[in-house]
């Protein structure tokens, strides 16, 4: 997956919630002491704190053995299955996620949310207007003819379910574009110590008025624990936010995730945020 921003929602949070976040620095101060002053972290001690695993998930070990058949099935656009759904919102098919098409809705502050597999014919129009907003723009570079949203779109529709890319719908209006992946088995795990089974987000609010209003940080929330309770097999969802989206750094931490450090990635450098399992009911 290519290294889109994770929060290209401008403003997630109200001004009053981060008029005093000025850099990231200060954000993962913040972080960093609710990390150390929390009584619960002693579950550190007994295992939880990150290292680096070298065993390789048997999934990617599979991927391996197929080198040398063909282009990466996870990255190349030639293949369109599942683009054209049955009926309005509905599934698409299957996937490494346990089936995101069928993890139904939950409930929210803001409403009842659900996400849905995308359909480039029946999605595309939206999900390409909402990529040519400048604020999305600046952060995930896919402004323009719509043909450069559809070879997304189809790139990620074309492989073999590690990444699926969803409408997220909040009391059954489309608002918000989604790409639920396989963090462990995606480019960015060559960026950080992944572990097998580590999910990932990327996220953007589509409408102007969904955003600069705390939204979308009850929504990570809410899709972060929904993956976690369907992908029991996972400990964490992480995510990539641009260093320089401070609104989107702060929505994750306000989400519940924890800065857990400062990575450079091939197009940006960004901060990796944690939301782990372990700690969801204490953050």
């Amino acid at each position: 997956m290519p290294a889109t921003d994770a929060g290209s929602e401008a403003g997630t949070l109200p001004a009053a919630d981060i008029t005093n976040i000025t850099d990231v620095a200060h954000i993962a101060h913040i972080a960093h002491i609710a990390h150390v002053t929390d009584a619960a972290d002693t579950a550190v001690t007994e295992g939880t704190e990150d290292t680096l695993d070298l065993r390789l998930p048997d999934e990617l070990l599979a991927l391996i053995a197929q080198e040398g058949t063909g282009p990466d099935p996870g990255r190349s656009p030639d293949g369109v299955a599942g683009t054209a759904p049955a009926g309005p919102y509905e599934a698409n098919g299957g996937d490494l996620l346990g089936g995101v098409d069928g993890w139904g809705p939950v409930t929210t502050p803001a409403g009842e949310f659900r996400l849905v597999p995308v359909g480039v014919d029946r999605d595309l129009a939206l999900i390409g207007a909402w990529m040519n907003d400048p604020a999305v723009a600046a952060f995930w570079h896919l402004a323009g003819s719509p043909a450069a949203t559809e070879d997304h779109l189809l790139a990620l529709l074309a492989g073999d379910g590690r990444d699926v890319p969803c409408l997220g719908l909040l009391d059954g209006t489309p608002m918000s574009y989604w790409e639920i992946y396989r963090a462990d088995l995606d480019p960015l795990a060559r960026y950080y110590p992944a572990r097998p089974h580590d999910l990932g987000i990327h996220l953007l609010i589509g409408g102007v008025a969904d955003r600069g209003r705390g939204l979308g940080s009850t929504l990570l929330r809410a899709v972060a624990d929904l993956a976690l309770d369907r992908c029991p097999a996972a400990a964490r969802v992480v995510a990539e936010p641009d260093l320089r989206n401070t609104p989107s750094v702060a929505a994750f931490l306000s989400a519940g995730f924890r800065f857990y450090a400062e990575i450079d990635l091939p197009a940006k450098r960004a901060a990796l945020m944690v939301r782990d399992r372990s700690r969801r009911h204490l953050m």
